[in-house]
């Protein structure tokens, strides 16, 4: 197997990464929602940690209006990972920004999922 060298921005990513799941857990009544962005999309998850299993995903890959912003994208990402979530019983989460800043995408992604009456 070849070892590959994280390079700085991506050791540092992961460090605050792990230091985040040091205090925040998902259970299966209370799920963790974890996002990460990419250049191209944003992608939207609820994960027992308990049992290590991913429950609802999403991205903005397959929405259908490819058209517009970003955040517009991300705040419909919201919504649908929110609505998923209801459809399975899921009502409260844990919100896991994974280290990114409280804005723009992932703020979007908040505000979509609190307004699809998602708790957390």
């Amino acid at each position: 197997m070849k070892k590959t060298k994280l390079t700085e921005v991506d050791a540092r990513r992961l460090k605050i990464r792990m230091r985040i799941r040091k205090r925040i857990h998902g259970t299966a009544e209370r799920p963790r929602l974890s996002i990460y962005k990419s250049n191209t999309a944003t992608y939207a998850q609820l994960i027992d940690d308990d049992k290590g299993h991913t429950l609802v995903a999403s991205s903005t890959k397959k929405l259908v209006d490819q058209k517009s912003t970003p955040v517009a994208k991300a705040e419909v990402l919201g919504k649908e990972i929110a609505q998923k979530a209801l459809e399975k019983g899921i009502q409260t989460i844990v919100f896991d920004r994974s280290g990114y800043i409280y804005h723009g995408r992932v703020k979007a992604i908040a505000e979509g999922a609190r307004a699809a009456n998602l708790t957390f």
